[in-house]
């Protein structure tokens, strides 16, 4: 058999400023949905090898699985791998990216999520069950990036 293979890390094509751009450009709830999902769909590949109790995040209605890691050839900096079985969440999970991904421990403790997300106009169309999944990820992320 052969050995888990090390996750491509999430490596955000586009800025905060930038995202938050393109859901500015959305007018309806169901548009900013179907970006969340398509920004989703576009993660990387996440090793089926790696969805283990281990990497589960816990208090998430759906299953994510997450691993920490760094940017090739940036150490200094955190990156993380993450994966759903719920497309929503997927989305999350990429905009999770553009706001942590390629930033150093000390920039990802200065984030403000809760404003990011009113940024984006989310923070009105997330679930009680889904915010809960989010700050779970986010302590995670945090933690991570913390031990670092």
């Amino acid at each position: 058999m052969s050995s888990v293979s090390t996750p491509q890390m999430i490596a955000p094509e586009m800025s905060f400023a930038e995202l938050a751009e393109n859901f500015a450009l959305l007018d309806e709830w169901d548009d900013r949905y179907s970006y969340l999902i398509d920004l989703g769909r576009k993660l990387p590949v996440f090793p089926p090898a790696l969805q283990t109790e281990i990497n589960k995040v816990r208090g998430c209605m759906s299953q994510v699985w997450m691993v920490p890691g760094h940017p090739e050839d940036h150490p200094e900096q955190f990156a993380f791998a993450a994966d759903s079985d719920a497309v929503i969440v997927k989305g999350l999970i990429a905009v999770l990216g553009v706001l942590f991904s390629g930033k150093t421990p000390a920039e990802i403790a200065a984030i403000d999520v809760d404003q990011s997300f009113r940024t984006l106009g989310l923070d009105q169309h997330i679930s009680p069950s889904r915010r809960n999944g989010l700050v779970s990820m986010v302590e995670k992320i945090k933690g991570y990036a913390k031990a670092a």
